[in-house]
């Protein structure tokens, strides 16, 4: 089964090492979008933060901006 969850991305830290940034997210909901009204009954409030090191990576994410986190079990 695969959980999907809605947040946004609302701060970017440079780190003082290399590169890397860390991403903030927070979930996302905007009582006009009926997609947002959904996700919010299952996940109503929540956060996310990872560490990116890969340029190309981090080019692929933008400030303001809304993702899909799809969740699955990771076989051991």
């Amino acid at each position: 089964m695969t959980v999907r969850a809605k947040f946004q991305l609302q701060q970017v830290t440079a780190n003082h090492w290399g590169p890397s940034k860390t991403l903030k997210f927070y979930a996302s909901y905007d009582p006009s979008i009926p997609e947002d009204q959904r996700f919010a009954k299952a996940t109503p409030s929540g956060s996310f933060e990872m560490t990116v090191d890969n340029p190309a990576a981090l080019e692929q994410f933008e400030l303001g901006k809304q993702y899909y986190f799809d969740i699955t079990e990771a076989p051991n």
